[in-house]
């Protein structure tokens, strides 16, 4: 039997046109497909006939595999000799948990690729008309997770000493503490007056948009029934949103 192996494949933010080349023939000639709940279903159209597809994805409710056998059906599926696609949402190796699952195959001594992916803390607010960075407005970000994992000990995100210390701001995955989250941050510096833009299913043509002050926007996001998944951009650059709207035209 010849060895498999692992390609850990970034899918994209959510549009199927942005998906890359190179993700797309390895897809063509996946054996086992092991995929997460935000995969686009274009992409999903693409995984050929005779491929074994996994789902491995959790949402709001529902029972999930865990993190520790998504390592296992990587490491047997691999071994016994398939060309396994790991696809995940946005790139692998940005909250993706890519890493991690990397970490294991070397352990396991199984080969590995890892393919990026467009991110969606990038292409959401691109999409959005947002520029994250832009001459007249902002020259630093920081893309930050708002779903920190549960058993650490320790937070790693300061978010009081985050509010000053860049111009803007992208959270994932923080629909679900989003008032807290903005509490600290306006706790930390940050002026009331900040705008910040939430866009719900981004690149898609589902795509929604909610655009308030800081101090305002947890109430909006509540009123407008915001649901994850949704990114969040902070920052004087959420001003240019209106004007540079183009998706939605």
């Amino acid at each position: 039997m010849s060895a498999g192996k692992v390609y850990i494949v970034g899918a994209g933010p959510g549009d199927p046109g942005l998906l890359t080349e190179k993700a797309k023939n390895i897809l063509a000639d996946a054996d086992v497909v092991v995929y997460d709940r935000l995969v686009a279903k274009e992409i999903l159209q693409q995984i050929p006939k005779h491929a074994e597809k996994i789902f491995v994805g959790k949402s709001t409710g529902s029972h999930h595999i865990s993190q520790h056998k998504i390592d296992r059906i990587l490491v047997s599926k691999a071994k016994q000799g398939n060309l396994v696609v790991r696809l995940k949402g946005g790139d692998p190796f940005l909250f993706g948990r890519g890493g991690e699952e990397a970490q294991k195959l070397r352990k396991a001594k199984v080969s590995y690729e890892v393919v990026p992916g467009i991110t969606s803390a990038l292409a959401v607010p691109t999409y959005a008309g947002i520029p994250v960075t832009h001459r007249n407005y902002a020259s630093s970000i920081a893309i930050v997770t708002g779903h920190e994992d549960p058993t650490k000990r320790e937070k790693q995100v300061n978010w009081k000493k985050l509010a000053t210390s860049v111009d803007t701001i992208i959270i994932l995955m923080g629909v679900g503490r989003l008032q807290s989250i903005l509490n600290s941050l306006i706790e930390g510096g940050c002026d009331k007056k900040t705008r910040v833009a939430v866009i719900e299913r981004g690149t898609t043509k589902h795509q929604r948009i909610t655009v308030a002050p800081i101090g305002h926007m947890a109430k909006q996001a509540a009123k407008r029934k915001v649901k994850p998944p949704a990114v969040v951009v902070i920052g004087d650059v959420v001003k240019l949103q209106k004007e540079l709207s183009w998706f939605k035209r």
